[in-house]
């Protein structure tokens, strides 16, 4: 039932813009890649004007946390190397809260379970394309659920993220954006 609604949810944001572009209620969309991460089932869904995708992810394992809600990219580089973690590569990274990234990873055997620090893996392909896309477009980004037999550590969580685009909320007192992974 979960599931349905947050199906429900995310086909109402599309549709409403859908609604307002045809009404000409807004003369140009700017974000038209809709991606829908679920947790529960360590899957991204990518809606876009080219096709439509499913792809396995990796997100947080126990005791880091893959932020939810809806963002907007702040930030993309097609190549990010860590600082927080040993130098380690994230290609195609499109950064949505903070030092939280969607990024191509080579660890493709973890891809449909938790196993990262908190950000979003994805095949290097699939991580390239889907850059491409939110590049060109623009993207919204929801992130629901929760993972799999996986609970999130409290001290992770809270105050002092840094420069946040997550939709109807204000962060106050928020650094400069400097991606801390």
């Amino acid at each position: 039932m979960q599931n349905f609604l947050v199906r429900i949810s995310f086909a109402a944001k599309f549709g409403c813009i859908f609604i307002l572009s045809s009404c000409g209620l807004i003369t140009s969309v700017s974000a038209t890649v809709l991606i829908e991460v679920d947790l529960s089932r360590q899957r991204m869904f990518v809606h876009s004007s080219r096709a439509n995708y499913t792809w396995p992810v990796s997100t947080a394992r126990s005791g880091y946390e893959t932020p939810a809600g809806d963002y907007e990219p702040i930030a993309l580089e097609r190549m990010h190397y860590s600082q927080k973690y040993d130098n380690a590569p994230m290609p195609y990274s499109i950064f949505f809260y903070g030092g939280y990234a969607i990024h191509g990873s080579s660890e493709t055997r973890s891809l449909g379970r938790p196993a990262s620090h908190g950000c979003i893996r994805l095949a290097p392909g699939n991580a390239k394309l889907l850059y491409e896309m939110v590049e060109a477009e623009g993207a919204l980004i929801t992130i629901t659920g929760a993972p799999p037999s996986n609970t999130y550590d409290s001290k992770t969580t809270g105050a002092g993220r840094s420069e946040s685009r997550r939709i109807g909320v204000v962060d106050e007192g928020v650094d400069l954006f400097t991606p801390e992974f």
